[in-house]
């Protein structure tokens, strides 16, 4: 096994482990933004915040679990990142900070208020990394300047590309749209109809954008894997907008999941060799060969990752399985209504 080039298996699943973050934490950020738009009062928010209430915090291992990766396996490309990208990183985790709080704490005290301004906390800590995970990723697929000593020259302006900025836009709405389906699978009477009809519409906008994202990708710096990979993420978008005309839920919900996982699998396929290509004529990209640690420090990873990933994969598993039933406001016991409540009770879920 060690025979393998450990450098390409911890690019690669350093990709899943982003294709699980944004297939996963994408429909919660999407439901975090859609609070003001699907529900029609306090108990709708309620329902639609219970409908991920078990599962958030599950999903966000996932971006950590990349973060370390990234550290371990790739340090250069981890500082070259992290430096270069320092601003919209850090408006990303102080958004994932105050929407932790926000879902902890908008239960604690009765009154409209104090559960209005969480519920705002909510919604932008949604729409911050939303916006700001597709400008990012957007900039490492384009390349970003870094000079010969492998550090990033650029400053703030030079992210805010017109690329990136559609690679933003594309994030948000795909979010919307599968945070809406989502909310559809999860939830009982109207809600379920306004969002099934809401990610329709916010859907077609979504594809729109995506295909020209996907083709400006495909055509600077994309090949045959990630061509393949592009066409069925947008084919399983379009089935499962259609999925959701015909009120099949379910399908619907898979074919987002599909779309943004293999759009993302395709953005990490047309990166490949690079993990950070630079702009600059003089300059050096960082690859999975000059960014790596050592070997060593490779094979303990992945001894590790062996262990441990099945057992993080099963209990995520199950959490989903545990809370896998469809929720209304009908289900919010009397005192959830008055004060209420993050967490469903799996018997009345």
């Amino acid at each position: 096994m060690f025979g393998l080039d450990l450098s390409t298996v911890w690019f690669c699943l350093i990709a899943v482990l982003w294709i699980g973050y944004f297939t996963l934490e994408g429909f919660d950020f999407g439901v975090g933004m859609l609070l003001p738009v699907l529900a029609r009062d306090d108990r709708e928010r309620r329902v639609m915040i219970n409908t991920i209430g078990p599962v958030w915090d599950g999903n966000e291992v996932w971006v950590l679990t990349a973060g370390g990766a990234t550290f371990a396996a790739f340090p250069e490309w981890y500082a070259t990142l992290f430096s270069g990208f320092y601003l919209p990183l850090l408006l990303i985790l102080l958004a994932l900070i105050v929407r932790g709080v926000a879902f902890e704490y908008r239960h604690q005290r009765p009154g409209a208020t104090w559960a209005g301004w969480w519920d705002r906390v909510i919604i932008v800590g949604s729409f911050v990394p939303s916006l700001l995970w597709g400008i990012a990723f957007a900039n490492i697929v384009h390349g970003v300047p870094i000079d010969a000593d492998k550090e990033f020259t650029g400053n703030l302006w030079t992210l805010l590309n017109p690329y990136a900025i559609l690679g933003g836009l594309v994030t948000l709405t795909l979010f919307l749209t599968h945070g809406a389906m989502f909310v559809a699978l999860k939830t009982e009477g109207d809600i379920r109809h306004r969002a099934r009809v809401f990610a329709v519409r916010v859907g077609l906008v979504a594809a729109l954008l995506a295909v020209v994202f996907l083709a400006w990708t495909q055509a600077h710096t994309g090949d045959g894997g990630s061509a393949v990979l592009f066409v069925v993420a947008a084919l399983a978008l379009v089935t499962g907008l259609l999925m959701a005309t015909r009120a099949r839920e379910g399908w619907a919900f898979l074919g987002t999941f599909v779309a943004i996982a293999c759009a993302v699998a395709g953005l990490f396929v047309a990166l490949f060799p690079d993990v950070m290509p630079t702009t600059l004529a003089d300059g050096v990209s960082l690859t999975t060969s000059n960014a790596s640690a050592t070997d060593y420090t490779l094979k303990v990873m992945t001894i590790v990752a062996l262990i441990f990933t099945p057992l993080v994969l099963c209990y995520q598993a199950w959490t989903y399985w545990v809370f896998r039933r469809r929720i209304g406001v009908h289900h919010l016991p009397d005192a959830d209504l008055e004060h209420g409540e993050l967490r469903p009770k799996p018997a009345t879920a």
